[in-house]
Parts: structure tokens; C-alpha cells; sequence
């Protein structure tokens, strides 16, 4: 699943390259992705892309006829194509393009058996319920630990859960989820209200600490290149029977109330 770091190296990737740039064309190959019909994505054709922003991790086309705002859900990308390149209409089945007016173009695809890439067009992000829904994004510059103690509160909510909630906290998934709580040295079945104040200190560390550290990461790397740069930096996430990396014990594959983390089993002991 694209989570925050990969959604903002692929804005800064996409924003360097069509900001000032009109979308010449743009056709919908899958007609669900579209969710105001009102408005369908062919609003925007003929509109000049002023910005290229995140939320959380939805991606924004800033137009001169609206915001055209694109949800990857689990397994959805865009495929980058400069001037001249043909398109792979192959290896991923692909339920829109987008085609500047210098001959550059933009495939959404989606790689999952279940459809879950969605578009709009709005007239400003916040009209997307999810995207109006968000809670602080850790990427933020202004993210602080009174956001995360606000998040957290004396919840009785498992924090691997918590910390995927988006309206808690926005952009972190499944792999950053793992990542943060092994940084953290906290197991992800203990609920939040029974994380003292030291823990919440290092989890608050560790939450910024793996968030900018992944944006900083993957920024400047072309977006075929983002999925696999996130699977190599994992510490723990999908390296079970591995070695911990920090104690050298083995990383192991825990299964708890339908869902799953890895995790380091000397390092983040578990709550129970």
C-alpha cells in the first residue's frame, strides 16, 4: 500500500515536471474510480496544472478548473512517461491517463484484484471526505507531541491500529506502522492508554524520526523506483525470520485480533 514518504517523493517528482503544463487529454478506462459523476475527471481537460500536492495519501492536481484529487487505495500507482515514451499498457492494467500538452503522460493503474483507485474533482481537497477527515500528518513540519498525545489520549485502541487510523494520524500504513513501533521499542497490541510517558516520548521520536527520514529517503527517486526503495529500507516490516537488526534476534510474523505485524520480539515485548 503507498503510504505518505512514497506519495510525497512522487508529488515532488510529478510537481517538478507538470506544474505549467495543460492537461491536453485525459480518458478513464475504469468508470467506478470516478466518484462525482457530477464532475468526472474530463472537467479538467484543457486546464493549466498549477500545484501538485499531498494529503495524507491522496495526491491533488491543482487545475485552473478545479482539483483533480486521485486515492490509490491498497495497490493503485501513477506510472510516469516523459515526452516520447510509449505507454505500458502491459504489465499493469491501467484505469486512467493523463496526457500533457508537451507529449508527457501520466498512467494511473491499478495492480490489485480489487478496484480501490478512486478520482475527483472538486473544488478544493477538503470537499473529499477522507481528505476533510485527516488527522496531523507527521510528515509536518508542524506535527509536534501534543498532536500525538491528542491522538492517543487514553484510548483503549491497540497502537499498530491507532497509528493507522487516518483520522488520527494521517499517511502511516501497514509497513511504516511496524517500522515506527520496532524504532520505538513498543509492542503493537499495547493500547494506548497504557503507554506511559517515556514510551510516548519514544514513540513520538520514533514517528518523526521514520516518517521524514523516509521522505528525505526516497526524494529525488523516479516513481517506479519508490515501492522497491521501501521494501529495501524496511527494518522489520516483511523480514520475518530474519534477524533483528538492532539485538540480532529473530524477527517474527505476529498474528492479533485479524491483523498481522512484524515485529522484534526482544525489542518490543509483548503487552499481554
Amino acid at each position: 500500500m503507498p503510504e505518505s514518504p512514497e506519495v510525497q517523493a512522487l508529488v515532488e517528482f510529478l510537481d517538478e515536471r507538470v506544474r505549467g503544463r495543460v492537461i491536453a487529454e485525459l480518458d478513464v478506462d475504469e468508470f467506478r474510480i470516478v466518484k462525482t459523476r457530477e464532475r468526472p475527471p474530463r472537467a479538467v481537460r484543457g486546464a493549466r496544472i498549477d500545484e501538485v500536492r499531498r494529503f495524507g495519501k491522496y495526491v491533488g492536481f491543482d487545475t485552473s478548473a478545479g482539483w483533480l484529487v486521485v486515492s490509490f487505495g491498497r495497490n493503485g500507482w501513477i506510472r510516469w512517461h516523459p515526452a516520447g515514451e510509449a505507454l505500458d499498457e502491459v504489465a499493469a492494467p491501467q484505469v486512467a491517463r493523463i496526457v500533457l500538452d508537451d507529449g508527457a503522460a501520466l498512467q494511473i493503474v491499478e495492480t490489485g484484484d480489487f478496484l480501490a483507485v478512486a478520482a475527483w474533482v472538486v473544488d478544493a481537497p477538503e470537499e473529499v471526505a477522507g481528505v476533510a477527515a485527516l488527522g496531523p500528518d507527521p510528515i509536518s513540519p508542524d506535527f509536534t507531541a501534543a498532536d500525538l498525545e491528542h491522538a492517543l489520549g487514553r484510548r483503549r485502541k491497540q497502537i499498530k491500529a491507532l497509528l493507522q487510523e487516518q483520522t488520527s494520524l494521517a499517511g502511516i500504513g501497514n509497513a511504516y506502522s511496524d517500522e515506527i513501533l520496532h524504532r520505538a521499542r513498543i509492542s503493537p497490541t499495547v493500547h494506548a492508554v497504557a503507554l506511559d510517558d517515556e514510551q510516548r516520548q519514544r514513540l513520538f521520536q520514533a514517528l518523526v524520526d521514520v516518517m521524514r527520514g523516509a521522505v528525505a529517503a526516497r526524494r529525488g527517486l523516479p516513481p517506479d523506483q519508490l515501492k522497491p526503495a521501501k521494501v529495501a529500507a524496511m527494518a522489520v516490516h516483511g523480514r520475518a525470520g530474519e534477524p533483528c537488526p538492532v539485538c540480532g534476534s529473530t524477527i517474527v510474523d505476529h498474528v492479533f485480533s485479524g491483523a498481522s505485524a512484524q515485529l522484534c520480539p526482544v525489542c518490543q515485548p509483548s503487552a499481554e
